[in-house]
């Protein structure tokens, strides 16, 4: 077969894949969470298969499936713990009155209308105080609990069937590290067999780092902005809230913060809303940024250098451009995507294109 018949043959082959992909794009979603979820626990299993009583070692398969419960238990006392506390404090925010919040925020709405009058091209006047009410209202209404559980009930047949496929998938994961990399390794050449399992087992070792890391970012940005508010005079259950959704926020590079922080100060207004303005209000949103701007600069210093410069083994600036590329091409899905990814270009680039001057500078440290 001469060279352009082969080229063919790997498209036609690439098109059946994607297909294949799109098709059982479930089961990917399933496999792609399973590997997730192996390597926060991989610290776990190794540690356990460690483990000797005497001339008793423990089995890498009591070893998974004690981290498999272990996982599994840590996301149930999560949900348990927190999900009631979201209930009640959706059920708080279904229950205000969106037109009396408005009115009690009259007079700062009309100064910014008027600021915003001045300054405005046409020099039209700006009613504010609708769009306060009609973006308001929508944020409450996706506080209606019920609606909420009632969706969530029409799918737990599908939610079962994914929580049961994920499980069993990653125990197999856990039990046996090389499992995903020798199914990779079958759909290669035999003579690239080498580099490719070379290249997997370097993006395991980095991305376990990651998203080890990155989980415990989202716990620690989320304690701290739960102190920090519950301090400044938030409810705990309500600071708790806020607390989570800014952890979970943080996932997404950069612009996450400022997401969690917004989110934060709406529900602050919400819950006193009926509170004067300059005089309680103001004040409190003044300490609320003062502290997710502290909780920033904690993360700044001390949390993202370690997971996503020492983690990866990229320097910040780096990181920060491939973020800004991602985000520009698929959003912020593409912005929490962009670095497991470009570290899985990093190493496949340093196994097969190293005679490159540019590939070599930028995976040396690798």
């Amino acid at each position: 077969m001469n060279g352009k018949g082969k080229y063919i043959l790997v498209a036609i082959g690439l098109i059946i894949l994607g297909l294949m992909v799109w098709y059982f794009s479930n089961i990917v979603a399933y496999i792609l969470i399973s590997v997730v979820l192996s390597f926060i626990g991989r610290p776990v299993v190794d540690f356990l298969n460690k483990v000797k009583i005497k001339k008793w070692t423990c089995p890498p398969a009591l070893s998974a499936g004690v981290t498999l419960i272990l996982l599994w238990f840590v996301m149930v006392m999560f949900f348990r713990t927190f999900i009631p506390m979201v209930a009640a404090q959706a059920q708080e925010l279904s229950t205000i009155d969106v037109n009396a919040a408005a009115h009690s925020l009259e007079e700062p709405i009309k100064n910014l209308e008027t600021l915003i009058a001045k300054y405005s091209a046409e020099g039209d006047d700006f009613n504010l105080k609708a769009v306060v009410i009609d973006n308001f209202t929508s944020f409450v209404k996706i506080s209606d609990v019920s609606s909420i559980f009632g969706s969530l009930a029409g799918t737990l047949g599908n939610i079962f069937i994914a929580l049961f496929s994920i499980s069993f998938i990653t125990f197999f994961f856990l039990k046996d590290s090389s499992l995903f990399t020798g199914g990779v390794v079958l759909m290669v050449p035999a003579k690239h067999e080498e580099g490719v399992r070379h290249v997997l087992d370097s993006i395991k070792n980095l991305l376990m780092r990651y998203f080890v890391g990155l989980f415990f970012e989202v716990i620690l940005v989320g304690f701290l902005v739960t102190i920090g508010l519950s301090i400044v005079g938030l409810p705990f259950g309500t600071a708790v809230v806020i607390g989570l959704f800014a952890g979970m926020m943080n996932v997404i590079p950069y612009i996450g913060p400022i997401i969690g922080a917004t989110f934060g100060m709406i529900i602050g207004i919400a819950t006193n809303i009926h509170a004067d303005f300059y005089t309680e209000i103001l004040p409190l949103l003044g300490y609320m940024a003062l502290v997710f701007a502290c909780v920033q600069v904690i993360d700044n210093i001390l949390f993202q250098p370690l997971i996503y410069s020492n983690s990866v083994n990229a320097h910040p600036l780096e990181i920060f451009i491939v973020i800004i590329m991602a985000g520009s091409m698929a959003g912020i899905i593409g912005m929490m995507l962009a670095i497991p990814f470009y570290t899985i270009l990093r190493v496949i680039a340093k196994e097969f294109f190293n005679q490159y001057r540019f590939v070599k500078k930028l995976t040396q440290n690798i």
